[in-house]
């Protein structure tokens, strides 16, 4: 199984998973065609230039972990636009 099919699956596992890595949600979001631009802070966007969507996020520190808030925004965000 791929490691993208592996982070969606923690993605949407129910309840969801509490140990997504920061690096594992930005491999899939840019593996469903975002891109990551340039933010301030910790506050991270990515764009999806064919659905013209944004998703913006707080990049964890010092924690590798991703927010349980990032990850159901996340979530109803892709659901929203259908790229999942």
């Amino acid at each position: 199984m791929s490691r993208h099919r592996k982070a969606l699956e923690k993605l949407y596992a129910t309840p969801p998973a509490l140990d997504i890595k920061w690096d594992e949600l930005k491999s899939v979001l840019e593996h469903l065609g975002y891109t990551m631009l340039k933010g301030s802070g910790s506050r991270r966007k990515f764009f999806h230039k064919g659905k013209g969507a944004l998703i913006i996020c707080h990049a964890p520190h010092p924690s590798p972990n991703v927010d349980k808030g990032c990850i159901a925004d996340v979530r109803e965000h892709l659901k929203a636009n259908g790229l999942i």
